[in-house]
């Protein structure tokens, strides 16, 4: 089992940033692939980053559109998630999410430890 602890959610108003982050233990993670998804009030789940633990291969839901960026450190089993330029629309739940399959997916259910979530707020 990895356990999954996200932080850096915040108020934010219009046009900032926020740097997510998700800690991760537990047994060891390679090859785990990692990923990011959100939930707003009243919407499903949904993807919005990937990324494979050893190789840092990487990829992105189409609304991302260039404004958010997956990375990880390996040396401290921590997953970060950048965004810029937020919009009131990208106020949710921030959820991090750890896979044991080599294979990057966009699906929720492939993934089997999940974090608490972190909320974003983005006030116009």
């Amino acid at each position: 089992q990895v356990q999954l602890v996200e932080s850096g959610g915040g108020l934010v108003q219009a046009g900032g940033s926020l740097r997510l982050s998700c800690a991760a233990s537990g047994r060891t993670f390679s090859p785990y692939t990692m990923a990011w998804f959100r939930q707003a009030p009243g919407k499903e789940r949904e993807f919005i980053s990937g990324i494979t633990w050893n190789t840092g291969i990487d990829i992105y839901a189409d609304f991302v559109r260039g404004r958010f960026t997956i990375s990880r450190d390996n040396a401290k089993n921590t997953v970060y998630l950048q965004i810029n330029s937020l919009k009131p629309e990208d106020t949710a739940v921030y959820y991090c999410a750890a896979s044991s399959s080599y294979v990057l997916s966009r699906l929720s259910d492939r993934y089997d430890s999940w974090g608490q979530g972190t909320q974003v707020t983005v006030s116009s």
